[in-house]
């Protein structure tokens, strides 16, 4: 049994990320946006975005409202490109605009992490995911961040099925009208203190949603976003660096 288990790992190696804040994604994946100064018929460039992520004046992104269609990067490839930065989660959502000229990380701002989050979930962090109106794809990644190649579950971050024995709510999708109150009563359900992520595009802003009538995220409107996982949908890298900066960041 020892010698064909050994003969497994020599055929396939290690079949999970020994340390998930190292690896690099191949090419076709799209991370944190970088603008360069190059100028631009700005207008034209603002029309191209079908979710207005792309502002002017100066030149922007939105990535809580970028769907990474690359749109963009295709017809000004001098002026935006895709960088391969995975790690874009933050908890303040101004972060997420990405600006001309600046070619810094999107980050963890520890003085806006809440002193009960590191004081509690530190070691382990039990979470329950809403798919609110999701179109599946954000729900795919979610599903993959406890698999073997991330295994999530070693760092004590898993999903359970009831709220009651959670640490927060992951939601995906735009919230629709239809689940604005299931997503109420399963807020109300998870046991103080709680936390809030916003996983994908839709969950930040509603992404090609955004200002439908069928939408309801009143819910976003009452209470405290701890983190924001930008994409469309996001890596499970950008998940699982994500969470485990908001948990582990010590104020200095």
């Amino acid at each position: 049994m020892i010698f064909e288990e050994l003969t497994i790992l020599k055929q396939h190696g290690r079949q999970y990320i020994p340390d998930v804040t190292k690896p690099e994604l191949p090419g076709p994946f799209k991370g944190r946006p970088e603008i360069s100064t190059v100028k631009v018929d700005e207008d034209a460039l603002v029309a191209l975005c079908p979710t207005g992520a792309i502002g002017k004046a100066p030149v922007s992104i939105d990535m809580g409202k970028c769907v990474m269609c690359g749109e963009c990067s295709f017809k000004y490839p001098d002026k935006i490109k895709f960088t391969k930065d995975y790690k874009i989660a933050t908890n303040i959502r101004e972060r997420l605009i990405v600006t001309e000229g600046n070619s810094a990380p999107i980050v963890i701002d520890p003085q806006k992490v809440r002193q009960e989050i590191t004081a509690f979930f530190g070691r382990s962090l039990k979470l329950r995911q809403i798919s609110a109106a999701g179109a599946n794809a954000d729900e795919a990644e979610l599903n993959a961040c406890g698999n073997v190649n991330f295994d999530m579950g070693r760092f004590g971050i898993e999903f359970l099925a009831s709220p009651r024995h959670c640490d927060g709510i992951v939601i995906t999708g735009p919230i629709s009208e239809n689940m604005a109150e299931a997503a109420q009563v399963c807020y109300d359900a998870v046991p103080e203190p709680k936390l809030i992520i916003l996983f994908g595009t839709d969950a930040i802003s509603g992404g090609i949603h955004e200002g439908s009538g069928a939408l309801n995220r009143t819910l976003l409107a009452k209470y405290n976003v701890d983190l924001y996982v930008p994409g469309n949908p996001p890596h499970p890298l950008t998940f699982v660096n994500g969470i485990l900066d908001l948990i582990r960041k010590k104020k200095k």
